[in-house]
């Protein structure tokens, strides 16, 4: 299945033999303090900067409705976000993975983002689209 939505993503999650939880890294671009006058040029005009882990959250595909829910819980928060990493945690047979489960693979996640090793997660923009961050 092409995956080009977080509603794709939940299709899919949702039809697997063992339950998922989806595991969302959400990221904040930000200027390097030792950027180039040409870097902030560009990150005025919406390109370059670093993405910069600020909050993760995991549901299970039942708890999560769509985007729309997904945003109006991290504004509620007040935290804010560029773009927002989503990956999956399998359970084992008959039973789903806990948050308990969740947190040792944020914390990998978070680390592999840090180090701009994005394989293997799955980027979305604020509306629930792909992007490509190249």
């Amino acid at each position: 299945m092409n995956i080009s939505s977080l509603d794709d993503l939940l299709t899919a999650a949702r039809a697997q033999t063992r339950a998922q939880r989806l595991l969302f890294v959400f990221a904040k671009a930000e200027l390097p303090p030792e950027s180039s006058p040409a870097q902030q040029a560009q990150f005025l005009a919406g390109q370059g900067g670093a993405l910069v882990p600020v909050m993760c959250v995991d549901k299970t595909p039942d708890e999560l409705t769509g985007m729309a829910q997904l945003l109006q819980e991290s504004q509620g928060l007040g935290v804010a976000w560029t773009v927002v990493f989503v990956t999956t945690l399998s359970g084992q047979p008959g039973q789903a993975p806990s948050s308990a489960d969740a947190e040792p693979v944020l914390e990998r996640v978070v680390a592999q983002i840090k180090a701009g090793q994005l394989d293997g997660l799955v980027p979305l923009d604020r509306e629930g689209n792909t992007v490509n961050l190249q």
